[in-house]
């Protein structure tokens, strides 16, 4: 003989569930898996021989607690060869496995509380008849609204808040019983949350009773279903309206919606719900233990269970999309061949400059200053304001040495170098001649201007 585990993992306490009789491991072991949809499980026993147990998680850590309780009943029933472990979504699932893989615990999965709370409804017959169906889970943490495809199983649209939550409700009946005066503030954290446990209590009794009476060491909660529901009204509304809006964002036709949690057991919520949205309510017995059950249906033995679906998460990729050629903006080899030729004319352009410096400065030492910039003032005027690199100048006019350079020829050393080419066409260089000097190797040669002499010549003297 064998069995199955489902666990459910939640805020205020972990569940349990085990089938009280039949054989389920070893039906799910004989089934035809190939032939079941994804995430269907194979118990094929009554949904409610079940039996649930639930831990309170107190101050503990959950995923802790979890883990021990599923140890606890591992270590006491040999008979379990599948475990099935409900989890509400994908950090839960991180927290649970990691200190399930402390433990060294492997024989178990995971799966999805949607999916759990499915197959017991539909195992149950809850949900025969519909296609589309809204989940509406209020526990103790918050409340679910998650819209689904009852054929596929597929999530529509799902949204959580912690504004509602059972927690809350409680809130709101310690505050309305402080006030009353009944009870006294407690003094300490301790007698605070012994006050929040009596009010859950409270809150759960007047699920089935009128009213409630219940006595603590700082006084007695008494509480009629009229005075809570009045008190509850609010909350309840706006968990109705945000069903109602996720029913709409989802732009699916929801028709019918399940309760499921704690909470789904107070009969205001199942009354506002059928009036705020117009459609079936569908309130299952013992709607908290709806994961548990659903979970240990879907518990199969290892033989048997599929490889486990990847969590769906965003992909980010990393590497760059790839560069078109015809992109401007890329750094190809023509653009290379652009910027070196743009470097090489700002360095022509910045030997010419200096040189002609260097000339003025002779010129201006030898007392001639005057004249020689008088003389060239113009072409050196151009040299210096013109965008285009100039490389030669012209010479001073004398007797016996002729210009040496032409218009075509500082065209030729004033045109950039081609674009996108790797070719370049060199200027012709100038006539040398006695007043050609090379300052620096490999450039082109600077034209100096015929200076005239320090003294005059003496007159010729007649004979």
């Amino acid at each position: 003989m064998s069995s199955v585990l489902g666990v459910s993992v939640g805020a205020s306490a972990v569940r349990i569930a085990r089938p009280i009789a039949g054989d389920s491991a070893e039906t799910a072991a004989t089934r035809n898996f190939s032939a079941t949809p994804p995430g269907f499980g194979g118990y094929e026993g009554a949904p409610e021989a079940f039996d649930v147990q639930a831990v309170p998680v107190g101050e503990r850590r959950v995923d802790e607690l979890a883990a021990d309780v599923i140890g606890a009943v591992l270590a006491a029933d040999s008979r379990i060869t599948a475990t099935a472990i409900a989890y509400r979504d994908e950090n839960h699932a991180r927290a649970i496995r990691a200190e399930l893989a402390r433990r060294q615990f492997t024989n178990y999965e995971l799966v999805p509380d949607v999916v759990a709370a499915l197959e017991f409804l539909e195992c149950s017959g809850e949900l025969r008849g519909f296609g589309t169906v809204a989940l509406y889970d209020l526990g103790a943490s918050g409340l679910s609204v998650t819209v689904v495809d009852t054929a596929t199983r597929q999530v529509c649209f799902s949204e959580r808040t912690s504004d509602i939550s059972g927690d809350y409700l409680d809130s709101l009946i310690r505050e309305q019983q402080i006030a009353s005066g009944r009870i006294a503030h407690p003094p300490d954290h301790t007698g605070l949350a012994a006050l929040d446990a009596l009010c859950r209590q409270a809150k759960e009794q007047l699920s089935g009773s009128n009213a409630v009476a219940l006595p603590s060491t700082e006084g007695l909660v008494l509480l009629s279903q009229e005075n809570f529901e009045a008190l509850i009204m609010l909350a309840v509304e706006s968990s109705a309206r945000m069903t109602r809006d996720v029913i709409l964002r989802s732009e699916q036709p929801v028709q019918a919606v399940a309760l499921l949690g704690g909470c789904a057991q107070i009969p205001l919520v199942a009354r506002v719900l059928r009036r705020w949205l117009g459609v079936p309510v569908i309130v299952p017995a013992a709607p908290d233990t709806v994961v548990t059950r659903g979970a240990a249906m879907l518990a199969r033995p290892v033989m048997a269970r599929p490889a486990p679906a990847p969590f769906p998460t965003a992909v980010h990729d990393q590497t760059p999309p790839p560069i078109e050629p015809s992109q401007p903006w890329q750094p190809g080899p023509a653009r290379a061949v652009e910027k070196f030729g743009r470097r090489r004319e700002i360095s022509l352009a910045g030997v010419a400059v200096g040189a002609l410096v260097v000339v003025a400065a002779i010129g201006v030492t030898l007392g001639w200053g005057p004249r020689v910039l008088e003389h060239d003032s113009q072409q050196r005027q151009d040299a210096v304001t013109s965008s285009v690199p100039v490389t030669t100048t012209h010479a001073v006019e004398s007797a016996t040495v002729a210009p040496t350079t032409t218009d075509a020829t500082n065209e030729s050393l004033a045109a950039p170098p081609p674009r996108y080419t790797t070719t370049t066409t060199e200027a012709p260089p100038p006539t040398v001649g006695p007043n050609t000097i090379t300052i620096i190797p490999g450039l082109p040669p600077v034209v100096v201007p015929t200076l005239p002499p320090l003294f005059p010549a003496p007159p010729a003297q007649e004979h």
